[in-house]
């Protein structure tokens, strides 16, 4: 048997980067249509006031009817059908080779951010244009949590240090895609052909995730883990088929009663730890502490960014050039630069410990930006502002990203550690459930928070 000195090295950190290029490819398409809110926003403004405008205030803000709820929608037609696949994800993680799910997953990704591309140019109305928008979305994300999904269950075969790859890809994404808009911005472009542009970089970088998978399989590094993983299924097999042989034979010898069921039940209680399929409900035993708190992390971020945090506005410059690049720079790349940012410490630094009653109290801590974000200069808006400055809000965001970013990575990256090597690859699918059942919670949450402001 191969020995702990004969494991062969990452080179080059080949497996590392591939995995973080495949992490970037899971949020890359939710991180995309989030960013370009604003571009969403211009193309249904030709839409009639519906029951009156829409949150006329103070400073003059309006908006129709399906601009003041497009946040809302959008983030719910992400997190929902997001949350159904994932679900589906764990429950048909063996009965869907993995190589079928990653690669589909991602072609089919290419091809809808390849119509949102042709749909830049196609005049549609407004309404037809929300659907349309609306339906790739669910679509899009879909797919993405059957990719996030299989992606996790993947590197559950892997040591623990390459689920941060994974995590800090996510938080690259965001930072990519923010980066990618304030270009558009300030390349001077009309917001159709920004967002033109905007949307061919996603494609670009899906074909280079699509070509890093195919490369994976034939690295050395890589094909011993999943050979290991394959392995360990096949001696449990071994293990259960030779103890249900053995069952058989004390079943044909007919002893008496009372010395059958004593070897049998020895037989059975030998098989605990050698059970070829264990069941989802014995590994969520294991592992459900981390899957809540992830849970938790993600509720409290999606319930206010970006439904909440998207509607801020500038009290340094209302109408210059500041307000413009106000909300790309401030909310959505200082948002993910500094999720990015805790997500990538867990490289180097995992504290609290697994066990530490620290980790839950950082989670439950979170819930404070809840009315933070809510008492910053949000329009339009019902309540008073208390945090009208820009400094607050940019202060509240830095701290409200790190947390989230190093918080659902420690507790992704202990979830799948609770677990036997065999039960790794389907601990890490129930972790990504848990995960996007904290982003529908908080899509749905959203809709409260926004209404209350």
């Amino acid at each position: 048997m191969t020995t702990k000195e004969q494991e062969p090295a990452d080179r080059f950190k080949g497996v590392w980067i591939i995995f973080l290029i495949l992490g970037l490819g899971t949020l890359l398409p939710w991180n995309f249509f989030m960013t370009a809110i604003g571009y969403f926003k211009y193309q249904l403004e030709d839409l009639p006031l519906l029951n009156g405008t829409f949150g006329v205030n103070e400073t003059g803000i309006s908006e129709n009817y399906l601009q003041g709820k497009f946040g809302n929608v959008m983030t719910l037609c992400a997190m929902l059908p997001m949350l159904v696949f994932s679900c589906l994800n764990s429950i048909l993680l063996e009965r869907i080779p993995e190589q079928v799910r990653i690669s589909g997953c991602l072609c089919a990704i290419f091809l809808l951010f390849l119509l949102t591309s042709i749909l830049v140019k196609v005049s549609l109305e407004p309404i037809a244009f929300f659907s349309i928008t609306m339906l790739t979305i669910v679509l899009i994300n879909s797919f993405g949590a059957i990719l996030q999904g299989s992606i996790f269950g993947l590197a559950g075969l892997l040591p623990a240090a390459y689920t941060t790859p994974i995590m800090s890809g996510q938080g690259m994404a965001g930072t990519f895609a923010a980066l990618a808009m304030i270009c558009a911005i300030t390349s001077g472009s009309s917001p159709k052909e920004s967002a033109f542009g905007y949307f061919n970089t996603a494609c670009v970088v899906i074909l280079l995730a699509i070509a890093a998978y195919l490369i994976l399989p034939q690295l050395e590094f890589s094909r011993y883990y999943f050979h290991k993983g394959k392995s360990a299924w096949k001696e449990a097999k071994e293990n259960e088929d030779e103890r249900i042989a053995k069952i058989d034979l004390i079943k044909q010898d007919q002893p008496t009663l009372t010395e059958r069921r004593s070897s049998v039940q020895l037989m059975e209680n030998s098989s605990i730890e050698t059970d070829r399929n264990p069941s989802i409900a014995t590994i969520l035993r294991k592992i459900w502490p981390m899957a809540v708190l992830v849970c938790l992390v993600f509720s409290v971020t999606i319930g206010v960014f970006p439904a909440v945090t998207v509607d801020a506005k500038s009290t340094i410059s209302q109408n210059g050039t500041w307000a413009n690049y106000f909300i790309p720079i401030c909310c959505f790349l200082m948002f993910n630069a500094f999720d990015w940012l805790g997500r990538s410490l867990t490289a180097v630094c995992m504290w609290p410990q697994r066990n530490s009653k620290l980790l839950p109290a950082f989670v439950i801590a979170r819930a404070i930006f809840i009315p933070l974000f809510m008492l910053c200069n949000v329009h339009p808006r019902r309540m008073p502002v208390f945090f009208a400055h820009d400094a607050w809000y940019i202060v509240f965001m830095m701290i409200f990203a790190f947390s989230n970013g190093y918080l659902a990575s420690v507790c992704m990256c202990y979830g799948p550690k609770n677990v036997s090597a065999k039960e790794a690859e389907t601990a890490g699918a129930i972790m990504s459930f848990f995960l996007s059942l904290g982003l529908a919670t908080g899509a749905c949450l959203s809709f409260l928070f926004r209404g209350l402001v």
